[in-house]
């Protein structure tokens, strides 16, 4: 059971790590990412802290849990004010480039 729930969470994270690398066009997918991302690190924190029976691990991925709301938070703002410049919210930059 343990390596059942750490195997699910190791193929969270390549899907993430594959979703950002092959990612080529939308911010929103991007930071989708990277939030799959920290919530598999924070599973594995748990279910290693369930296995080892400490708490250390799931006060660990509180104090996780709180960045990355903080961090997806201060992401969208910059996302929302980006597109109310550009009108676009693409990771195109080539015509941000020309001018």
């Amino acid at each position: 059971m343990f390596f059942n729930q750490l195997a699910a969470n190791l193929v969270l994270f390549c899907l993430s790590v594959f979703g950002i690398v092959f990612n080529t066009k939308s911010i929103l997918i991007t930071l989708i990412c990277i939030e799959l991302m920290l919530l598999s690190i924070n599973l594995n924190f748990v279910v290693l802290s369930a296995y080892f029976d400490d708490l250390y691990g799931q006060i660990f991925s509180m104090f996780i849990l709180v960045i990355a709301a903080s961090e997806s938070a201060i992401g969208l703002a910059i996302i929302i004010s980006y597109y109310r410049v550009r009108g676009v919210i693409f990771l195109d930059q080539k015509p941000v480039l020309k001018y």
